[in-house]
């Protein structure tokens, strides 16, 4: 079987192989992403995509690097090296940086806490910001030029203000509307859809459909009640193929699932004994033709899983708290690409991003060659 076809079985096939108790196969690329050009560093890496060609966006924090890594941009330089590198980040398959901008501009208002990145099936960049101030999202082309903001910094309000968001996590795109779908997120407490092309706010709601409210919760248990609310953070939100909407409670350690109206259909948890930060940040949709797995990274654990996304049953994870390759330290982020590979960022103090590649072909391969 030549290369192209069998990577498209693997992919085909991978479900069935999930169910045979044959979990899928991923092997970090430790040499990914290469050394940064002009002596810059990356802080803190909030937010990953991948586009169309399968190039790789990671969005970071500049001012989360101490003075001794930025020690070369000091006055007078501390160090030889480092310098704070440009918030976006663009690198090709093979590691390389192809492409960087970002920071403040005219006609908008740059994140005080970049956090989260998305790219949408007409190419453009949208990029949200969790810091005190923060209410707004950004749409950039790929070349750094702005398009427009939705909402605007300052003060926060409550989740039934459609004038301005509350520190926004993340951001995605359905192609079958050109609807803005975002986890609001930090300070608010629903997923809020906009009209992609002009802004305009499209409608909202919170946990199981209802309207959205700021409801104190208590501190997350094990063996509670499911809360009538999300908790702090709503911290992503996938939109299916298939018109299905999953949403993160991080802290509840649930993710619901919606129509595109809110109408709530169901949930699932995963990880219930986990406390702390919780175990759903981030959730990406497997490149198969029917989606048919859930991707979810873990920053409590520091685990990548894979989900059925039918149930929520957990069939494989990789990866454990640590800084070697591989291991994590606050997985904030991830996301996929066509040909499974899957790619993570890491917040706090590991501020990475990392390359898994997608071996289910090592599982599969006595299978595949027999057809």
């Amino acid at each position: 079987m030549k290369a192209p076809a069998f990577a498209a079985a693997c992919l085909a096939v991978a479900w069935s192989c999930a169910q045979a108790a044959e979990p899928l196969k991923f092997e970090v690329d430790a040499a990914w992403p290469k050394p940064l050009p002009n002596s810059w560093l990356m802080g803190q890496a909030a937010g990953v995509a991948v586009d169309a060609e399968d190039n790789v966006w990671v969005v970071q924090r500049p001012k989360t690097l101490t003075d001794d890594e930025k020690g070369a941009s000091l006055d007078p330089p501390r160090s030889k090296c480092c310098k704070p590198a440009p918030p976006v980040l663009v690198f090709n398959q093979a590691g390389d940086l192809i492409k960087s901008w970002g920071g403040a501009g005219e006609g908008y208002n740059w994140p005080q806490n970049e956090h989260g990145i998305h790219i949408d099936h007409k190419g453009f960049v949208w990029l949200a910001g969790n810091g005190e101030q923060d209410g707004q999202i950004l749409k950039f082309t790929q070349d750094g030029k702005f398009v427009m903001q939705i909402g605007k910094q300052g003060p926060q309000t409550n989740s039934l203000d459609t004038s301005r968001l509350g520190r926004p996590a993340g951001m995605m795109v359905d192609a079958s509307s050109n609807e803005l779908y975002v986890a609001d997120g930090y300070g608010n407490t629903r997923i809020i859809v906009f009209d992609a092309e002009t802004g305009a706010f499209k409608r909202m709601w919170g946990a199981y459909g209802k309207p959205p409210t700021d409801q104190k919760l208590a501190a997350y248990s094990p063996g509670e009640t499911p809360p009538t609310q999300f908790r702090n953070p709503v911290h992503c939100v996938q939109v299916a193929r298939d018109g299905l909407v999953y949403v993160c409670d991080r802290v509840s350690n649930r993710v619901q699932i919606f129509q595109k109206d809110g109408t709530f259909v169901k949930e699932f948890f995963v990880e219930k004994g986990t406390r702390g930060n919780g175990a759903v940040w981030e959730l990406a949709l497997w490149p198969d033709e029917k989606e048919s797995l859930l991707i979810n990274a873990d920053g409590e654990n520091n685990e990548v899983r894979t989900l059925s996304r039918d149930s929520g049953e957990v069939l494989g994870a990789f990866g454990r708290n640590g800084r070697n390759a591989g291991q994590f330290h606050w997985v904030h982020n991830l996301a996929v690409d066509s040909k499974g590979n899957v790619f993570t960022t890491e917040v706090d103090t590991s501020k990475r991003a990392q390359k898994f590649l997608f071996r289910g072909d090592m599982v599969l391969r006595k299978r595949a060659a027999a057809q």
